[in-house]
């Protein structure tokens, strides 16, 4: 397959960062074009991912066009904008951990205290139905869709759960389930048991203990936890693998560009 190559300097990149603009001109594809960039080291990018990985906190990308290898000026702006609310509102960090549930007023009878001057009032009140508000159903199908994202802008695996932990609830699906139960470790300091109630599969609206995640009833074994121990300690095997490699590749890199500079030194 015939192949036009082009390779300019990039100027929105830093000094020595080269564009690469490879047209097919034969073929079904003919007339398509890829675009890489290659670093003063002659490093190749084949995306934006790999190249914000590689360039870190050293620069800004995300008003770069990839394609076109120019900064765009209305993202550009609008991370100006953003930049200057930030640093007004530096210092006052977002800390509300509060879930996604709608806050209803009570509709039911409150007790009331009648106060008068005389000797003999007495006060007669129930602390539980003073204190006991509405919560709403199914409030975690609110978090349905939402998913997080890496550095290379690639969805993130939600873990794995374990197959005795079942979903109750219309449409509940293992997302759903995992919020819940996420939720429910974040905000509550009660063990978290489950559905306990049989008659909450037949009549979720009824029965539903909302105090508890939207799961059956389970138990934690020992065995349970012991798989859960090595699980993590495979985790932390792993990541520390991958910093470790992650420390050499940046160490051999910075290795050739003092290499590369050395041998210009010496030319000129």
């Amino acid at each position: 397959m015939e192949m036009e190559r082009k390779r300019f300097e990039c100027s929105a990149l830093p000094s020595g960062w080269k564009r690469e603009e490879v047209t097919r001109k034969s073929g079904l594809s003919a007339g398509k074009s890829d675009v890489y960039y290659y670093s003063p080291s002659g490093k190749k990018f084949r995306s934006k991912p790999q190249l914000a990985r590689y360039l870190g906190n050293s620069m800004d990308l995300s008003s770069f066009d990839f394609r076109t290898g120019k900064m765009l000026i209305s993202k550009l702006n609008k991370n100006r904008q953003r930049l200057r609310f930030d640093s007004a509102n530096q210092g006052k960090p977002d800390l509300n951990t509060s879930l996604p549930v709608r806050q209803t007023a009570s509709i039911f009878k409150q007790p009331v205290t009648k106060v008068t001057n005389h000797p003999n009032n007495k006060v007669k009140m129930d602390p539980q139905k003073a204190v006991e508000q509405p919560r709403q159903l199914f409030w975690e199908k609110k978090l349905t869709g939402l998913n997080a994202f890496d550095i290379a802008e690639e969805i993130i695996k939600t873990m794995d759960l374990p197959k005795g932990l079942q979903g109750v609830g219309p449409g509940c699906t293992d997302e759903t389930l995992l919020s819940a139960i996420a939720s429910a470790l974040h905000t509550s300091s009660n063990p978290i048991t489950g559905q306990l109630s049989a008659a909450v599969e037949k009549n979720p609206g009824v029965w539903l203990n909302t105090s508890q995640p939207l799961c059956k009833a389970f138990m934690v074994t020992d065995e349970d936890i012991r798989k859960q121990e090595e699980l993590v300690q495979q985790v932390r095997k792993k990541l520390e693998e991958a910093l470790m490699a992650d420390m050499l590749a940046h160490a051999e890199e910075s290795g050739k560009e003092s290499d590369i500079a050395q041998d210009k030194e010496e030319d000129v």
